[in-house]
């Protein structure tokens, strides 16, 4: 069943079947329930269209699955954390197709204020930027895929909104400081990280490493290892839904944020064939 359809025109975000190959096994796909009226590829179609084009849940085209289909399997998997897993999965998949281990041992974290369009929770203002709304602080790998995504409010300084990341990724792969096998050990970061150097080395067993601006330097300076994560941002910020902050929860913004990097790495995987 979960084949495009013929009586609809396609759209740049669409799977190809190179792309469907490679997601199709790792879905969610219960066993026991009512027979699926729409298969999970138009689902995902229409998921990656509405964050590329930046559209209301209401304003999908009429040709893909109703919106409230839509909806309800997103904010399942949401609820599920398969969106999360999902990207884990396809990071690890990527990477060996570019002939890294599966598993990183250094990455970069950083975050982007993002201004708020609607209201909600967890909002607020970041000083320095003059950006009411919310944080996104990502931890990326050296390729620049996205390892974790939290979202809170912008008002958070960056030392303590790293150490609510870190704590994530920490439980997440690691689990405990004397576990030898985590291959993750170094962690690059800008300045605003610098006061957390030594939670981070005694809480987690990481390695924070400060990467500072040259002295004396004016203007653009590519800094090393930080670069990535920018790009990374920028690569999230072409998908509209992402430009600004348009969720009312910190969870929705997350789940966003983890479609938009499987959707990039999807491409690279057809890329790679």
């Amino acid at each position: 069943m979960d084949t495009l359809r013929v009586n609809r025109s396609t759209y740049s975000t669409d799977l190809n079947d190179t792309e469907w190959n490679v997601i199709a096994p790792l879905l969610f796909q219960p066993s026991e329930g009512r027979p699926r009226v729409w298969p999970l590829r138009e689902i995902l179609n229409a998921l990656f269209y509405l964050v590329q084009a930046g559209g209301a849940w209401r304003l999908l085209p009429h040709d893909f699955p109703p919106w409230k289909t839509v909806y309800s399997h997103f904010w399942r998997w949401r609820k599920a954390g398969h969106w999360e897993h999902l990207n884990a999965a396809l990071v690890e998949i990527v990477r060996q197709r570019e002939g890294r281990d599966p598993q990183p041992s250094a990455a970069i974290i950083d975050s982007q204020s993002v201004k708020s369009a609607e209201g909600g929770m967890e909002l607020g203002v970041d000083v320095y930027k003059k950006t009411h709304g919310r944080k996104r602080h990502i931890v990326v790998d050296t390729l620049g895929l996205l390892l974790l995504v939290v979202v809170h409010s912008a008002g958070v300084p960056d030392g303590n909104g790293g150490k609510q990341t870190l704590q994530a990724l920490f439980d997440r792969i690691k689990h405990s400081v004397y576990n030898r096998w985590c291959r993750l050990k170094k962690i690059w970061a800008d300045g605003a990280y610098e006061a957390i150097v030594t939670f981070v080395q005694q809480t987690f067993g990481w390695t924070l490493e400060v990467v500072r601006r040259p002295e004396g330097a004016k203007g653009f300076v590519l800094l090393a290892r930080r670069w990535v994560v920018e790009r990374t941002f920028a690569w999230l910020t072409r998908s509209r839904r992402l430009a600004r902050d348009y969720e009312r929860r910190p969870a929705t913004h997350e789940a966003m944020v983890y479609i938009a990097s499987i959707r990039r790495m999807l491409k690279l995987c057809k890329a790679a064939a």
